[in-house]
Protein backbone atom coordinates (compact mmCIF):
# COMPACT_ATOMS: atom_id res chain seq x y z
CA UNK A 1 0.00 0.00 0.00
CA UNK A 2 1.35 3.53 -0.99
CA UNK A 3 1.83 6.02 1.72
CA UNK A 4 0.20 9.47 1.67
CA UNK A 5 2.77 11.12 1.17
CA UNK A 6 3.61 8.93 -2.24
CA UNK A 7 -0.11 9.44 -3.16
CA UNK A 8 0.13 13.36 -2.16
CA UNK A 9 3.46 14.08 -4.12
CA UNK A 10 1.86 11.93 -7.40
CA UNK A 11 -1.47 14.30 -7.41
CA UNK A 12 0.79 17.54 -6.99
CA UNK A 13 2.54 16.28 -10.10
CA UNK A 14 -0.78 15.62 -11.49
CA UNK A 15 -2.34 19.12 -10.96
CA UNK A 16 0.45 20.80 -12.54
CA UNK A 17 0.78 18.75 -15.07
CA UNK A 18 -2.94 19.32 -15.91
CA UNK A 19 -2.29 23.15 -15.68
CA UNK A 20 0.37 23.01 -18.06
CA UNK A 21 -1.63 20.99 -20.71
CA UNK A 22 -5.04 22.14 -19.97
CA UNK A 23 -8.27 20.44 -20.20
CA UNK A 24 -7.26 19.16 -24.29
CA UNK A 25 -4.06 18.08 -22.83
CA UNK A 26 -1.71 19.81 -25.30
CA UNK A 27 -0.33 23.06 -24.33
CA UNK A 28 -1.17 25.34 -26.97
CA UNK A 29 2.02 27.59 -27.05
CA UNK A 30 2.67 30.16 -30.32
CA UNK A 31 5.00 32.88 -30.95
CA UNK A 32 4.41 36.16 -33.37
CA UNK A 33 6.58 38.74 -34.15
CA UNK A 34 5.64 42.58 -34.39
CA UNK A 35 7.63 45.58 -34.59
CA UNK A 36 5.70 49.09 -33.55
CA UNK A 37 8.80 51.39 -33.28
CA UNK A 38 10.19 51.42 -29.59
CA UNK A 39 10.14 47.90 -28.50
CA UNK A 40 9.54 49.21 -24.54
CA UNK A 41 6.19 50.14 -25.61
CA UNK A 42 5.20 47.66 -27.74
CA UNK A 43 6.18 44.90 -24.83
CA UNK A 44 4.19 46.36 -22.10
CA UNK A 45 1.05 46.36 -24.27
CA UNK A 46 1.55 42.53 -25.11
CA UNK A 47 2.44 41.97 -21.63
CA UNK A 48 -0.52 42.90 -19.74
CA UNK A 49 -2.43 40.54 -22.00
CA UNK A 50 -4.24 37.70 -20.76
CA UNK A 51 -2.42 34.11 -22.30
CA UNK A 52 0.32 35.94 -23.28
CA UNK A 53 3.29 34.10 -21.25
CA UNK A 54 6.17 35.94 -22.32
CA UNK A 55 6.93 39.16 -24.24
CA UNK A 56 10.68 39.64 -25.10
CA UNK A 57 12.40 42.73 -27.44
CA UNK A 58 14.95 42.26 -29.69
CA UNK A 59 15.79 42.94 -33.27
CA UNK A 60 14.75 40.86 -36.41
CA UNK A 61 14.75 41.78 -39.86
CA UNK A 62 18.11 42.73 -41.12
CA UNK A 63 21.23 40.58 -42.35
CA UNK A 64 23.59 41.99 -39.60
CA UNK A 65 24.60 39.14 -37.09
CA UNK A 66 23.88 39.31 -32.85
CA UNK A 67 22.55 43.22 -32.82
CA UNK A 68 22.74 45.12 -29.75
CA UNK A 69 20.99 48.16 -28.82
CA UNK A 70 24.19 50.06 -27.79
CA UNK A 71 26.38 48.42 -30.79
CA UNK A 72 25.43 48.04 -34.55
CA UNK A 73 21.71 46.68 -35.57
CA UNK A 74 21.81 48.10 -39.15
CA UNK A 75 19.08 47.23 -41.00
CA UNK A 76 17.00 45.43 -38.05
CA UNK A 77 13.76 46.70 -36.80
CA UNK A 78 13.14 47.00 -33.14
CA UNK A 79 10.41 44.30 -32.46
CA UNK A 80 8.84 42.14 -29.80
CA UNK A 81 8.72 38.13 -29.70
CA UNK A 82 5.46 37.44 -28.24
CA UNK A 83 4.69 33.85 -26.38
CA UNK A 84 0.91 33.29 -26.07
CA UNK A 85 -1.25 30.46 -25.49
CA UNK A 86 -3.39 30.02 -28.79
CA UNK A 87 -6.43 28.59 -26.28
CA UNK A 88 -6.98 31.84 -24.46
CA UNK A 89 -6.08 35.02 -26.78
CA UNK A 90 -5.23 34.44 -30.53
CA UNK A 91 -3.76 36.01 -33.63
CA UNK A 92 -5.82 37.72 -35.00
CA UNK A 93 -6.28 39.45 -31.68
CA UNK A 94 -3.07 40.33 -31.42
CA UNK A 95 -3.15 41.73 -34.49
CA UNK A 96 -5.99 44.00 -33.44
CA UNK A 97 -3.70 44.86 -30.21
CA UNK A 98 -0.75 45.76 -32.79
CA UNK A 99 -2.49 48.28 -35.32
CA UNK A 100 -4.27 49.79 -32.31
CA UNK A 101 -1.07 50.81 -31.01
CA UNK A 102 0.85 52.03 -33.98
CA UNK A 103 0.19 54.85 -36.55
CA UNK A 104 0.21 52.83 -39.78
CA UNK A 105 0.39 55.90 -41.90
CA UNK A 106 4.10 56.57 -40.59
CA UNK A 107 6.61 55.66 -43.41
CA UNK A 108 9.24 57.17 -41.40
CA UNK A 109 9.11 55.33 -38.18
CA UNK A 110 6.58 55.81 -35.19
CA UNK A 111 5.60 58.62 -33.11
CA UNK A 112 8.99 60.86 -32.54
CA UNK A 113 11.75 57.54 -33.61
CA UNK A 114 12.20 58.17 -36.95
CA UNK A 115 14.70 55.43 -38.88
CA UNK A 116 14.61 51.97 -40.23
CA UNK A 117 15.20 50.66 -36.66
CA UNK A 118 11.70 52.17 -35.76
CA UNK A 119 9.31 51.65 -39.05
CA UNK A 120 6.50 49.39 -38.17
CA UNK A 121 5.99 45.66 -39.47
CA UNK A 122 4.58 42.40 -38.91
CA UNK A 123 6.85 39.30 -38.98
CA UNK A 124 4.76 36.11 -40.26
CA UNK A 125 5.84 32.79 -39.71
CA UNK A 126 3.43 30.56 -41.53
CA UNK A 127 0.71 31.40 -44.48
CA UNK A 128 -2.22 30.89 -41.73
CA UNK A 129 -0.18 34.29 -39.83
CA UNK A 130 0.21 36.00 -43.27
CA UNK A 131 -3.64 35.48 -44.64
CA UNK A 132 -4.88 36.95 -41.31
CA UNK A 133 -1.88 39.79 -41.25
CA UNK A 134 -2.78 40.73 -45.16
CA UNK A 135 -6.62 40.80 -44.35
CA UNK A 136 -5.99 42.71 -41.12
CA UNK A 137 -3.99 45.04 -43.25
CA UNK A 138 -6.89 45.27 -45.69
CA UNK A 139 -9.39 46.53 -43.29
CA UNK A 140 -7.53 49.02 -41.62
CA UNK A 141 -6.78 49.93 -45.21
CA UNK A 142 -11.03 49.86 -45.46
CA UNK A 143 -11.39 52.20 -42.79
CA UNK A 144 -8.71 54.90 -43.55
CA UNK A 145 -10.22 54.64 -47.13
CA UNK A 146 -7.64 56.53 -49.82
CA UNK A 147 -4.46 56.87 -46.81
CA UNK A 148 -1.28 54.85 -47.93
CA UNK A 149 -0.82 52.36 -45.18
CA UNK A 150 2.98 52.25 -44.04
CA UNK A 151 3.28 49.08 -42.19
CA UNK A 152 4.81 46.10 -43.83
CA UNK A 153 4.37 42.62 -43.99
CA UNK A 154 7.36 40.63 -43.88
CA UNK A 155 8.45 36.97 -43.61
CA UNK A 156 9.90 36.05 -40.22
CA UNK A 157 13.58 35.81 -39.95
CA UNK A 158 15.61 35.04 -36.89
CA UNK A 159 15.06 37.04 -33.78
CA UNK A 160 17.98 38.48 -31.52
CA UNK A 161 17.13 39.71 -28.05
CA UNK A 162 18.46 42.73 -26.89
CA UNK A 163 20.48 43.41 -23.84
CA UNK A 164 18.80 43.07 -20.41
CA UNK A 165 18.48 46.46 -19.65
CA UNK A 166 15.56 46.59 -22.40
CA UNK A 167 13.80 43.84 -20.94
CA UNK A 168 10.52 44.28 -19.22
CA UNK A 169 11.34 48.28 -19.12
CA UNK A 170 8.44 49.67 -18.70
CA UNK A 171 8.25 48.06 -14.98
CA UNK A 172 11.97 48.47 -14.00
CA UNK A 173 12.30 52.34 -14.70
CA UNK A 174 8.50 53.44 -14.71
CA UNK A 175 9.27 57.08 -14.51
CA UNK A 176 11.41 57.36 -16.93
CA UNK A 177 9.31 55.01 -19.67
CA UNK A 178 6.07 57.32 -19.02
CA UNK A 179 8.29 60.35 -19.52
CA UNK A 180 9.75 58.66 -22.56
CA UNK A 181 6.23 57.92 -23.61
CA UNK A 182 4.25 61.21 -23.25
CA UNK A 183 7.05 63.23 -24.46
CA UNK A 184 6.96 61.28 -27.77
CA UNK A 185 3.45 61.92 -28.03
CA UNK A 186 2.56 58.21 -28.63
CA UNK A 187 -0.83 58.12 -26.49
CA UNK A 188 -1.97 61.61 -28.02
CA UNK A 189 -1.51 60.20 -31.61
CA UNK A 190 -2.91 56.83 -30.87
CA UNK A 191 -6.17 58.30 -29.87
CA UNK A 192 -6.16 60.91 -32.72
CA UNK A 193 -5.90 57.51 -35.49
CA UNK A 194 -8.11 55.00 -33.03
CA UNK A 195 -10.21 56.80 -30.99
CA UNK A 196 -11.66 54.45 -28.52
CA UNK A 197 -10.16 52.14 -29.92
CA UNK A 198 -6.51 53.00 -29.08
CA UNK A 199 -4.60 51.18 -26.78
CA UNK A 200 -2.32 52.68 -24.26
Amino acid sequence: MKSAAWVQSRLSIGCVLLLLLGSSGMVRAATAIFAGGCFWCVEALYQEQPGVTQVISGFTGGTYPNPTYSGLHTGHYEAVEVTYDASLINYQQLLDLFWHNIDPFDAQGQFCDKGPSYLSAIFVGNPTERELAVSSKQKVAERFSGRAIATEILDASRFYPVEASHQDYYLKNPLRYGFYRRGCGRDARLQEIWGADAHH
